[in-house]
Parts: structure tokens; C-alpha cells; sequence
């Protein structure tokens, strides 16, 4: 498999990079668009042209205001306005954040997984304090993290070497970031810094590889439904917890 030239090869769609600039996309969904901002200088360049792009079409929007077609109405010109002054003001923190992300803090030495994150990742361990990781299966386990949010559970996946997570289905959108090792499915690889988004109806099994555990950043809006005689015994139990 051919990667990228900085180890990704799967990024956000421009409509999630546009929702996260414009500051429309919610917070959960945000955190995640943010770590892989820190890491890739594809996404950071397309949100950075994806901003010259609406700043052009607010400068013609200002010079041509005073021959507007009536179809283009003085309220919808602000709202307009508003929402690049939103994108302009976006565009900087990634850019910002992207620099730093040379200089993480360390992790402790009993948390070497951590040792790189992003430094967004690194400000939400540093705030949750102690993870306390629960054990879903016997290759896998969570630790669910507080985002000060109520609709989507936010965790840390820590899929063991060469275990295969159940075979699962998805009730609602599930955006899932590689921070550490890497896993497989049906449709590639991800490494570090991979950006997944699995839409309700979408049935995987990651397996990470055989040499090292892989740390994945999740984020769900309901809970995945699991296949198989083992689904119809557990599915009915499952439930998010946002925080």
C-alpha cells in the first residue's frame, strides 16, 4: 500500500474541514479533526486554501455589493460575513497548533503509548487525570474520556498485538483516529494519524498488527452493533456513555 509522504493516507473530507473552521462542527467531532490537524501538513494546507478560497468570495462579495442581485439580501451578506470571519479566525489555531506539534510534553515511562500524541490528545489526558481502562474483550479495551459534551462518547481504544476486535456494525457515525501502532480491515491499513469515518450501516473488524498494541481516539453517537449469534445476546446491553 502506497502512503502518504507523511504517513497518513486518510484525511477529513472538505466538508468536515469546512464545518471545523466555520466552527460549526461540534465539539466531539472537532477534537479528533484537531489531533490530525497537528499532524498533517495535507489537511493543514487544504484548510488553509479552503479559507483563501471563502476570503476571495468575501472580497467579491464586498466589492460588488452595491450592484448585489436582489436574491443576495443585506442579512444574508452579514451572515456571510460572519461565518468567514469565523473561518479566518480557525485557520490560525490548526496553523499554530501544527508548529507545536514538534514539541509534545513527555508521558510518564509507565504511559510509553502516549509518549507522542498530538498535543491536543496530550491536553485531554492531562485534564481526565488516571485513565481507567475497561476491558471489552480479551484483546481490547476503553477508557472513556470527559469532553464536557452530551451526545457522542469520547475514548481511547487499546487494541492488543495481533488481536481482532468482534466483527461490528455501526447505529450511528463513528470518526476513529490512529495515535499509536496500527490495525487493518477489510479496506486497508491505518497508521498514526489515519482518519476514519464509518457511517450507520458500514461492518468492520479491526485487527491490529502482529508486533505492537495500537492506540485509536474514537468517537461515536451510538453504540456499534456487534454481528453474529454474540450480537443478538449482547447488542440489546450496549450503550454510550457521553461525558
Amino acid at each position: 500500500m502506497n502512503y502518504h509522504p507523511n504517513g497518513i493516507n486518510h484525511h477529513p473530507d472538505n466538508n468536515m474541514l469546512l464545518e471545523y473552521a466555520s466552527g460549526s462542527l461540534n465539539r466531539a467531532h472537532s477534537l479528533v479533526v484537531s489531533a490530525h490537524l497537528q499532524l498533517c501538513n495535507e489537511c493543514t494546507a487544504q484548510l488553509k486554501l479552503l479559507n483563501g478560497i471563502g476570503g476571495a468570495l468575501l472580497d467579491t462579495v464586498s466589492s460588488d455589493s452595491s450592484t448585489m442581485e436582489p436574491s443576495m439580501s443585506e442579512q444574508q451578506t452579514q451572515a456571510f460575513s460572519r461565518l468567514m470571519e469565523r473561518i479566518n479566525a480557525a485557520e490560525k489555531a490548526p496553523q499554530e497548533s501544527n508548529e507545536a506539534s514538534t514539541a509534545v510534553l513527555p508521558r510518564p515511562p509507565s504511559d510509553p503509548i502516549f509518549k507522542h500524541v498530538p498535543p491536543v490528545v496530550d491536553k485531554l489526558i492531562r485534564t481526565n487525570g488516571k485513565l481507567k481502562w475497561q476491558r471489552l474483550s480479551r484483546g481490547l479495551k476503553e477508557a472513556l474520556l470527559e469532553t464536557g459534551q452530551q451526545r457522542h462518547q469520547v475514548s481511547f481504544h487499546r487494541i492488543a498485538p495481533g488481536s481482532k476486535v468482534a466483527e461490528h456494525d455501526h447505529r450511528g457515525k463513528e470518526i476513529t483516529m490512529v495515535l499509536y501502532g496500527s490495525f487493518s480491515d477489510a479496506d486497508g491499513v491505518y497508521t498514526p494519524g489515519d482518519f476514519l469515518v464509518r457511517e450507520p450501516g458500514e461492518t468492520h473488524r479491526p485487527t491490529a498488527t502482529q508486533d505492537e498494541e495500537c492506540l485509536c481516539l474514537s468517537v461515536v453517537e451510538a453504540p456499534v452493533t456487534l454481528t453474529g449469534l454474540l450480537g443478538k445476546l449482547i447488542n440489546p446491553f450496549l450503550t454510550i456513555k457521553p461525558q
